[in-house]
């Protein structure tokens, strides 16, 4: 039996590879090393996707069990960004739901559910989250789960893009410090302000009794 761990986030890289080792696990992280030849070489059993940046093709999730995790309780929060979207409207409890792939985005039945805190900045919510996708992936095997279909209305969430980590707009202590921390990890726009000169960058926030925040600061030229 061979299972593929497909995973485009460093964060995670390291822990995935410790729990799943090479005689059964295959870890792939760029796109062109998932191909439909590849696949059909490998016949894999899974597909798992811990995190994935890539449309996977048709042709993939059609003729190989493909298996994704989403931050929501889905059909709460389909779409991009779910960490950001999520922490931006105050929700601080989530779900990681492990979904077969559609075509539809997020929209395929779920094999399983399991509760997430959001608290702390966004690496250490992805390293949390990391190791209860690895559960997640050992119990979907072991108990061979199958998948039931999602039940309510769904709510889409739209992708983030890097502008929207401007934190100009922003008129209360709580909204920029969580704006700071759910930017901070690698790979991510972090939160910012500026001004005609020059770009402030904000990291490892704290949020101190008095309603102030201590956070490390990058200024550089634009």
């Amino acid at each position: 039996m061979k299972i593929i761990i497909a995973n485009s986030n460093p964060i995670l890289l390291v822990s995935l590879k410790e729990h799943f080792d090479d005689d059964i696990y295959i870890h792939v992280t760029e796109k062109h090393e998932l191909t439909i030849n590849v696949l059909e070489s490998i016949k894999p059993e899974y597909i798992f996707f811990p995190h994935w940046s890539y449309i996977i093709d048709k042709a993939i999730f059609e003729n190989f069990k493909c298996i994704v995790f989403h931050m929501t309780d889905l059909p709460f929060g389909r779409g991009g960004s779910p960490l950001q979207n999520l922490i931006s409207r105050g929700i601080n409890e989530t779900k990681i739901s492990a979904i077969q792939v559609v075509k539809d985005l997020d929209a395929g039945p779920v094999y399983l559910k399991r509760n997430l805190s959001l608290y702390g900045n966004a690496e250490e919510i992805y390293l949390r989250a990391g190791d209860i996708i690895i559960e997640m992936i050992h119990e979907i095997i072991k108990s061979q789960l199958k998948p039931v279909e999602q039940i309510g209305t769904p709510v889409v969430f739209k992708r983030r893009t890097p502008a929207m980590s401007n934190m100009e707009e922003l008129d209360d202590i709580e909204g920029i410090y969580d704006y700071i921390r759910m930017l901070d990890a690698e790979g991510y726009p972090k939160a910012f302000i500026e001004n005609a000169k020059f770009r402030f960058e904000f990291s490892r926030a704290s949020l101190k009794s008095d309603k102030s925040i201590i956070a490390d600061v990058r200024i550089f030229k634009k």
